[in-house]
């Protein structure tokens, strides 16, 4: 069994790719060791995991699961523990996101699969598997959820996405409330970092007019992210229930 010296142990939901990968190499150079959630990724949940145990041997796993199952909060916590001994800090990172417009929500039923979609993943599955990581954390442990500015400023055709991201501020905010004091929970609220993959609606017009408005003038980075997370989960020790934007302070101007 691979000595790991005591090491912290995070979780990174979506954490192969994008974002979340940047944010688990990152909190792997801070001297964590880190269990890599996967969906339809596993490709690239290798690749990472293999950089980051070259680095230190024994010091990144992989769990691939459907955050949506029932079982899922046990068996990424059970994985953890099994591998590291421990767990210390949870990512939510993994999300949908993806247009709802009002005109094409024509059913009122309760399983409407853009609604379970987006709710599920957004809020729902955080929402369970914070609480299965509070109860193996113990004291100490810090959540960090990435949520979105427009969980604050609702972005036009995304009703389901925006209310999920709100209800999973709130999340944040009450479980704050109710984990302390030996568990912290903060929000990363992400402004234009990476462009979705695959949406022909970020026209270059498009992306110019949102860069016009971030008074930094520039796209953020997933380093930006990434180091915003690390500051939350370690630094912070006095920090609870606060949503940080990471945003080029395009906030001011939505």
């Amino acid at each position: 069994m691979t000595d790991h010296d005591g090491r912290k142990a995070a979780i990174v939901t979506g954490g192969a790719r994008r974002i979340g990968a940047v944010i688990a190499e990152m909190l792997h150079a801070r001297g964590l060791d880190v269990l890599i959630h996967c969906r339809n990724s596993r490709a690239e949940a290798d690749a990472l995991a293999g950089r980051l145990n070259e680095k230190r041997a024994g010091s990144a796993a992989i769990i691939e699961t459907e955050l949506g199952d029932d079982a899922a909060p046990e068996a990424i916590i059970g994985a953890a523990l099994s591998v590291f001994g421990r767990v210390d800090v949870l990512v939510n990172n993994a999300s949908s996101f993806y247009p709802t417009p009002i005109a094409a929500l024509t059913s009122a039923d309760a399983s409407h699969p853009d609604w379970d979609a987006l709710i599920d993943s957004n809020q729902r599955a955080p929402f369970w598997l914070s609480l299965a990581f509070a109860h193996a954390a113990g004291d100490g442990g810090s959540i960090v959820n990435l949520v979105d500015i427009h969980g604050i400023v609702p972005l036009a055709d995304h009703a389901i996405y925006s209310q999920a991201k709100a209800g999973l501020i709130m999340q944040t905010r009450a479980l704050a409330k109710d984990l302390a004091p030996e568990v912290r929970v903060n929000g990363i609220a992400p402004g234009s970092i990476l462009w979705p993959e695959g949406d022909a609606a970020n026209s270059e017009e498009s992306m110019r007019d949102i860069m016009a408005r971030v008074p930094l003038k520039r796209q953020g980075r997933p380093e930006d992210i990434a180091g915003a997370v690390a500051f939350l989960a370690l630094d912070a020790p006095y920090v609870t229930g606060q949503i940080l934007a990471v945003d080029g302070g395009r906030l001011l101007n939505m």
